[in-house]
């Protein structure tokens, strides 16, 4: 295993800013995705970080070793492509067995690291199989059989599971993780699809328009998301504009709309003083209606309601500009559209996030 370092690397196409710029560290045996909408330039990075892209500026280190400049062939990764890439004229086994041949690897350790291959995708027996007799799924698992066959240094992993249903998602992306693991392999994949990249990563990289919004662990990027874009486009959360009213070691007390106070939670990254104006993100499950009695936090009307079985989802207007997310479990007392409700909500997993 070896970790992957990208050095102040961004790339430029002829105008003035790059379409993207990253400076980190991917740790041995980590499984770090690249994620964010189309355009960010994810996808760009991990063309870079293959070989396929020569950056701008900055350097490419596997390991110790400077591959900037070295072509894809000389870095030892494994790439499993979006559209899988499989050679359709060749069977499952021929197909895996490619890297090998390029290799020059010896005719009985290829056919050994082929089944082990095949096997570690769950895919014994289907070596003679053609790829048109396979389902997508199973031509996806070829893709990565053949990607880990040649035991690399990297994994690379670009949308491989975008051409898939939702089931065959779930069990794919299990799949990939399970392999990634038992074969002590670093791992970097590129995602627009946040369910992806909270099941699957050690850490993620969330990016738009080429700028990195913030680098940590799944949970953290969920309930501590940096920046606004970070809590809208992971998990739909709710932004509030607040002004800050006090910061204490503890606590920065708040005023949200209609002048209730709320104690959130310090972001030591952030220097806030009191005057100050900020954003609060706080995710639709955290929010709940009062009880009748309770004085809540916000006043609000239910603009329309979705049942989703096991919860139900609101869209509760507060005033002319803000319009909250709120979700909850199922219930006979929950409100209709139409009425008007209290909102409250969990103090603990409200947090400041900046622009």
């Amino acid at each position: 295993m070896i970790p992957v370092r990208l050095d102040d690397v961004s790339k430029t196409y002829g105008g003035k800013s790059p379409v993207v710029s990253m400076d980190l560290t991917i740790s041995a045996g980590e499984f770090f995705t690249l994620l964010g909408p189309s355009g960010c330039g994810k996808s760009t990075m991990l063309r870079i970080i293959a070989g396929f892209v020569r950056p701008s500026t900055g350097r490419v280190l596997f390991g110790d070793r400077d591959v900037t400049a070295a072509p894809p062939n000389r870095r030892d990764t494994g790439m499993v492509f979006q559209n899988y890439a499989l050679f359709p004229h060749m069977t499952v086994a021929q197909n895996v067995a490619y890297g090998l041949k390029v290799r020059k690897v010896a005719k009985d350790e290829a056919a050994r690291r082929i089944d082990k291959a095949l096997a570690q995708v769950g895919l014994d027996g289907y070596g003679k199989r053609r790829i048109d007799q396979l389902s997508g799924g199973q031509q996806q698992r070829v893709a990565l059989a053949r990607a880990v066959v040649i035991s690399p240094s990297v994994l690379l992993l670009d949308e491989p599971l975008s051409n898939l249903d939702a089931k065959l998602r779930e069990e794919t992306r299990a799949q990939i993780r399970h392999v990634q693991e038992s074969a002590g392999i670093t791992g970097v994949y590129v995602t627009h699809d946040q369910a992806e990249a909270m099941a699957m990563s050690d850490r993620v990289a969330v990016l738009d328009a080429g700028r990195v919004h913030q680098v940590a662990t799944p949970r953290e990027v969920y309930h501590r998301p940096a920046t606004t874009f970070v809590a809208r486009f992971i998990g739909g959360s709710n932004v509030i504009p607040v002004r800050v009213l006090g910061v204490e070691a503890d606590a920065v007390t708040v005023e949200l709309p209609g002048g209730a106070r709320l104690p959130v939670p310090p972001r030591p990254d952030a220097d806030l003083r009191a005057g100050d104006e900020a954003a609060l993100s706080v995710r639709p499950e955290s929010l709940r209606f009062a009880s009748e009695g309770e004085e809540g936090l916000l006043q609000g009307v239910v603009r329309d309601r979705e049942f989703n079985g096991a919860t139900v989802s609101y869209r509760v207007r507060v005033s002319e500009e803000l319009t909250l997310q709120v979700a909850g479990p199922d219930h006979e007392a929950a409100p209709e559209a139409g009425e008007s409700v209290t909102l409250d909500c969990l103090r603990e997993r409200a947090w400041l996030v900046t622009q």
